[in-house]
C-alpha cells in the first residue's frame, strides 16, 4: 500500500505526468515488498513554493508513504531513485527537494484495515 504524492512549483504536463507515473512504479519496488501493483500517486504541479525564500528555481517535496516500514539504507537508495527522477523529469536539483518517508502498520482499504 505505497503512497506517493508530488507537490511541486513545475508544470507538470500529460506527458512528464506519464513519465512520473512510470518511473516511480519501477522505483517503488526498492522497497521490498512494494509494486506498482497497489501503488497510488498524486502528482501536483503549478504549486507556490519557495525553498530559502526564492521561488525562481523548480521545487519539489515528495512524500512516500508505505504500509509497514523498511530501513534506512533502503529509504537511502529510494531517495537516491527518486532524486533522479526528479532531476530528469522535473528539471528539479537535489538541493531543491525534500523527501519524506512515513511507515505505519494502520492503513485501511476496502472497508477494513490490514
Amino acid at each position: 500500500m505505497p503512497f506517493i504524492s508530488t507537490k511541486t512549483n513545475v508544470t507538470v504536463t500529460k506527458e512528464k505526468e506519464t513519465k512520473l507515473k512510470e518511473r516511480l512504479g519501477q522505483a517503488i519496488s526498492i522497497i521490498p515488498g512494494k509494486s506498482e501493483n497497489w501503488l497510488m500517486l498524486a502528482i501536483e504541479g503549478d504549486i507556490p513554493m519557495y525553498f530559502r525564500g526564492d521561488d525562481s528555481k523548480p521545487t519539489a517535496f515528495i512524500e512516500v508513504k508505505i504500509y509497514g516500514n523498511a530501513s534506512s539504507d533502503v529509504y537511502s537508495r529510494m531517495t537516491k531513485e527518486l532524486t533522479g527522477i526528479y532531476g530528469d523529469i522535473l528539471g528539479v536539483t537535489p538541493d531543491h527537494m525534500y523527501i519524506r518517508y512515513f511507515g505505519s502498520d494502520d492503513w485501511g482499504w476496502n472497508g477494513n484495515n490490514f
